[in-house]
């Protein structure tokens, strides 16, 4: 059994199937907005609680992200940012990922590896857990939902 390394150009398939992925990552994103823009996170009883806020009390990275989203889906990007910044600030580096990985699989090219440079994914680490930390200080109390 012989491996054969695929070149750029070899990548294959048509732009319809190319483009498969992509669009249902963005089919996928499309339905969870439209389903957090329609189900109110803010009422009890929708959604379970983060089960890192039930057993300690101290609020993740994550808490706040739904009612972030339903604040963007409904256009109020102030309450947006009151609910959780690193989720808002996060959206727009993602598009512009997806578009990336989107350009790439459209022109038929392998999409870039850059991201996986280990002082990227360090880097994130180390904002998230700041975030993370901070929000659970008493002087990063504004970033707490």
């Amino acid at each position: 059994m012989s491996y054969v390394r695929r070149s750029a150009s070899s990548l294959g398939g048509g732009p319809v199937s190319r483009l498969a992925r992509p669009a249902g990552v963005l089919l996928a994103a499309a339905v969870a907005v439209s389903y957090l823009a329609a189900v109110d996170p803010n009422e009890s009883g929708h959604y379970p609680t983060c089960p890192f806020l039930a057993l300690t009390g101290y609020q993740c990275p994550g808490c706040g992200s739904l009612r972030t989203i339903h604040a963007l889906a409904h256009g109020d990007l102030g309450a947006a940012f009151g609910l959780n910044v690193l989720t808002v600030v996060m959206i727009p580096v993602l598009a512009g990922l997806w578009i990336r990985w989107t350009v790439a699989r459209a022109r038929n090219r392998p999409p870039r590896t850059t991201l996986a440079d280990p002082r990227l994914i360090w880097a994130f680490l180390a904002v998230v857990l700041s975030f993370w930390l901070v929000r659970n200080l008493g002087f990063g109390s504004f970033l707490a939902a």
